[in-house]
């Protein structure tokens, strides 16, 4: 017999403001219990899914990837009040890559069509996607167990066996749990009798929500948060008991000494899970080109084309360089890339929608600037490429573009017309609870009245990166009230324990993934409000080799339109800000008096003074300013301006 044991119903923090497992604690807790693998199944979502892969991998623990989905009682189509309010459970586990795609699958239709409450499933979308998975029958909410709690055992043997029928013998489980609960006792006993007579194995689990026993209280706290209610609320909803964490092998046979069986079979299936996700293809879309290109032959007639226009008579070391950067391109992969950003760039252009000059490194690019992508001449201010891509280090390009912020989404629908409606989404980010917020939500729901909350909340510096802890080193004031009151100590303690946690789900302002095949096939997609969006933020789908485009919606520009358009119809003046110098004094008078409200960039407090104090006079001076005014070189201000 084993020794081994593998949770695999566990809920982490990507259970939002439900699940209080941090996936690398939990992952250092199952590795200290000499488990060999554990499962990630949050409530409906894959959020966490990557981040727990690697986090698994990293500490020698094999990851089993699963999801803990609802089930609807009719069609996912149907939403009617009266019938379609109430969801099951069941958790599904992917045994290898075609089982991920299709919970992939399944996950995605739930949010997209089948949201309702909770993102549901039904039984026509378990049994179009239901090869290489297993299914087990989740917590007392599962269909089954609800079945039982009604004292219908028929139901609940005709769900059993249509489940078994869906995903196939040796692929569903009875799930079996207990934390103390009166209902489970009983729901127990009909599961064993039911495993008996229609031969389906039992499999124990612990319905994970956090990683250790004293976790409980924390826990209590968030699912409060979650439901905007307060600790001695009588009609809020509670658990049962402290026993919803991580437990040992020992711990779970001590539960269920009439089911070994069910001990063994975890590991059993723990087995037949294998994932390894690809962290090295790209997926880039298609671009079509013109009859008698390829993509490279296209990419370099455009260039060529664009540096007759920007450069009267280029010089060899122009052609040179651009040649140079072209080889790297077509080396490193990223043709299409340059073609699919060039194409709505040159739509934007055609249709009149402000596009901004470039920002970040892709302005030391000659491919970008001969293409229009960027209006800053890399060669006149000596940019370097290498900073943009450098063949060394393999990443995919980033540019980030900005565009009018009332035409932006002009912009991504012609994307979705170009390349499909279905390969184009937004991205998921996520807000996490900060210093100050974390206090506010716990002193809420400790009923701890609210001037006494502001009060600690306000003692938390405003400042980057700000923590509780560094909080209370660098404040005095906080200290004393952390050390000499009660109350404001467990609200600081509790608060520092929630502190960085995910609380919600929205959409990124400015990120649009584009995928050769439609976006659902590599990842799951999330519905916000109206917008479709991925499960996996910007960084994820960077890693999973997909192709992610910033498009910044800026005001500034739309000013700078309707600037433009009434000096055109007021003055009869049309102004193309190609063919103007950056070496008007007045300009540097303005910028030099800090009246710069309004001008991007130039604008907050901190940057009005620093003009002041600098004085600008050339363009490579405003230059230098923005370089200098972030994090890090700030402390080297005084100094420049002194020089």
């Amino acid at each position: 017999m084993s020794k081994d044991f593998a949770h695999l119903h566990v809920h982490t923090e990507y259970s939002l403001l439900d699940g209080f497992s941090r996936v690398k604690n939990l992952i250092s807790r199952a590795k200290e219990l000499n488990m060999s693998s554990v499962a990630i199944t949050d409530h409906g979502c894959m959020f966490g899914v990557i981040d727990f892969y690697k986090e698994a991998k990293k500490q020698g623990i094999k990851p089993i990837i699963g999801c803990e989905v609802y089930t609807a009682p009719r069609s996912l189509r149907d939403k009617d009040p009266n019938y379609d309010k109430r969801q099951g459970h069941l958790i599904l586990l992917a045994k290898n890559m075609d089982g991920y795609k299709n919970l992939i699958k399944m996950v995605s239709t739930s949010y997209v069509e089948g949201f309702y409450y909770k993102p549901r499933v039904d039984i026509d979308e378990l049994k179009k996607y239901s090869d290489g998975i297993i299914a087990l029958s989740a917590c007392l909410a599962g269909d089954i167990s609800q079945a039982l709690m009604d004292r219908n055992y028929e139901n609940a043997k005709n769900i059993a066996l249509q489940y078994r029928d869906i995903f196939g013998e040796g692929n569903f489980y009875l799930e079996i749990q207990d934390h103390g609960l009166p209902e489970q006792k009983e729901v127990n006993a009909a599961l064993v009798k039911l495993s008996k007579e229609i031969n389906i194995p039992l499999v124990a689990t612990n319905d994970i929500h956090y990683v250790n026993k004293e976790d409980s209280k924390i826990h209590d706290v968030l699912m409060c948060i979650q439901m905007g209610k307060t600790v001695n609320d009588p009609n809020r909803m509670r658990f049962g008991s402290d026993e919803f964490y991580l437990k040992s092998r020992e711990e779970m046979e001590e539960l269920f000494p009439y089911a070994p069986e069910a001990i063994d079979n975890t590991v059993k299936i723990a087995e037949m899970c294998n994932i390894e996700f690809d962290f090295n293809t790209i997926h880039l879309p298609k671009y079509d080109v013109p009859e008698g290109y390829t993509p490279d032959t296209y990419l370099r007639e455009l260039c060529f084309k664009g540096l007759e226009e920007r450069y009267d008579n280029p010089s060899q070391e122009i052609i040179d360089r651009l040649n140079y950067e072209l080889g790297v391109i077509e080396k490193m992969g990223y043709v299409e890339y340059f073609l699919i950003t060039w194409d709505f760039i040159n739509f934007s252009k055609e249709n009149n929608i402000m596009v901004g000059p470039g920002r970040g490194s892709a302005a030391g690019s000659i491919v970008a600037y001969t293409l229009k992508i960027t209006d800053i001449d890399p060669i006149k201010y000596s940019l370097l490429f290498e900073r943009f891509l450098n063949p060394e280090r393999v990443s995919m390009p980033d540019i980030d573009i900005d565009f009018c912020y009332e035409r932006r989404e002009e912009v991504i629908d012609y994307v979705k017309r170009k390349y499909g409606e279905d390969h184009v989404a937004q991205i998921i980010t996520f807000g996490t609870m900060g210093a100050k917020a974390a206090i506010r939500d716990v002193g809420r729901v400790l009923d701890i009245p609210y001037n006494k909350v502001d009060k600690i909340a306000k003692e938390i510096p405003f400042a980057l990166g700000m923590t509780i802890d560094k909080a209370l080193e660098t404040n005095p004031t906080l200290r004393d009230l952390y050390q000499q009151d009660r109350e404001t100590r467990e609200v600081i303690d509790i608060s520092k324990r929630i502190e960085g946690m995910l609380r919600h789900a929205s959409t990124h302002a400015a990120g649009v993934v584009i995928s050769k095949n439609p976006v659902d096939e590599y990842v799951p997609l999330y519905k916000h409000q109206d917008a479709i969006t991925t499960q996996f933020t910007m960084t994820t789908l960077e890693e999973l080799g997909l192709l992610k485009m910033d498009f910044l919606g800026l005001r500034t520009l739309t000013v700078i339109r309707d600037a433009l358009n009434l000096i055109e119809k007021n003055h009869n003046r049309k102004i193309d800000f190609s063919k103007m110098d950056y070496d008007d004094p007045k300009v540097f008078e303005l910028l030099s008096s800090g009246n710069t409200l309004g001008v991007f960039q130039l604008e907050s407090a901190g940057m009005r003074v620093f003009m002041k104090q600098l004085k600008p006079d050339n363009f490579e001076d405003i230059v230098a300013g923005i370089s200098l005014y972030r994090p890090g070189p700030m402390d080297s201000i005084p100094t420049y301006i002194e020089n």
